[in-house]
């Protein structure tokens, strides 16, 4: 019997890496190069089934701004699997949102490949993987990724295309909110990029060894996000905060996708906890956190 209310935890993700390898004519999507593995700050949902077919309802605590609920990727989901199964029911999203908006974090990709999973197990589960796959990367260019059952991976295309990577050990990590008022949009990262190379930049050849995924030492040699240049190029109080989280000497710290977060990752929790010490909250928000070495665990009933 499948279960009428489940839960499920939608984890962050870090981008380990992101090259911005192209620009599509005339759709002006980007093709990227990236690495994803995942963080243990999560969001939570809990779905409900309704009897009002079709229909899916959202409630949001943790005070985010997420704006229409008819945008919302997790709605957008959630109706993607009652579409496909027929409508036989509705369902009600509960969400506690923790993962920051507008940080790079992936934290709406996360709840959307939840939404997914969730309402596929409300129905029975008869969706299998590969569609609900295609239900996500529809949605959103991270969704894929978050709805894998990878823990980390390295991503093409527009984040779609995936090769499954042993994750790198568990560590402790820490990430670094700015104010709103330096939150960073998606579509304007990739603007302020495009307008810096009206050419996509050549580059040449490279070998992703599995063995460079291995430790966090080695990933921090592995190169850059793409966002960084022209992200700090708009917002120099970003790059400083970049600098000072450098500065408590991680093993490995980045902008967090298209931004505005920074996340580092140190080989103790101590280090870590040295750091926000160091670092202090009165220009920016932090979150002590750690990387997970498994994948994200499925949707489980709840009674609660």
């Amino acid at each position: 019997m499948a279960p009428d209310r489940v839960r499920i935890a939608a984890h962050a993700k870090l981008n380990l890496l992101l090259r911005i390898l192209a620009r599509e004519a005339p759709s002006g999507y980007h093709q990227i190069e990236t690495a994803f593995a995942l963080l243990e700050l999560a969001d939570e949902l809990v779905v409900t089934r309704t009897a009002d077919g079709g229909s899916v309802t959202l409630s949001v605590e943790g005070g985010a701004d997420l704006g229409p609920v008819d945008d919302n990727l997790a709605v957008r989901a959630a109706r993607a699997v009652l579409a496909a199964t027929g409508q036989k029911f509705g369902v009600a999203i509960e969400l506690t949102k923790r993962i920051p908006v507008r940080a790079g974090l992936g934290g709406g990709s996360s709840d959307a490949a939840a939404a997914l999973h969730a309402v596929n197990a409300l129905a029975g589960d008869p969706v299998p993987r590969h569609e609900l796959l295609h239900f996500a990367a529809r949605i959103g260019a991270d969704v894929a990724f978050c709805a894998s059952g990878a823990a980390a991976a390295v991503a093409w295309g527009r984040g779609e295309r995936l090769f499954r990577l042993a994750p790198p050990p568990a560590a402790a990590a820490l990430v670094a909110v700015p104010p709103p008022s330096l939150a960073v949009a998606t579509p304007d990262a990739y603007r302020w990029w495009d307008d810096m190379h009206l050419e996509p930049p050549p580059r040449g050849p490279v070998v992703l060894d599995a063995a460079a995924f291995a430790t966090w030492g080695s990933i921090g040699r592995l190169g850059g996000n793409d966002f960084e240049v022209p992200v700090f190029g708009k917002h120099p109080a970003l790059r400083a905060l970049y600098e000072r989280l450098a500065a408590t000497h991680p093993y490995w710290v980045r902008l967090c996708g298209s931004g505005g977060a920074m996340a580092a990752v140190y080989a103790s929790e101590r280090l870590r906890d040295d750091a926000a010490m160091m670092l202090g909250e009165k220009q920016q928000r932090l979150i002590k956190t750690a990387t997970r070495a498994v994948a994200a665990p499925g949707p489980e009933a709840y009674s609660g």
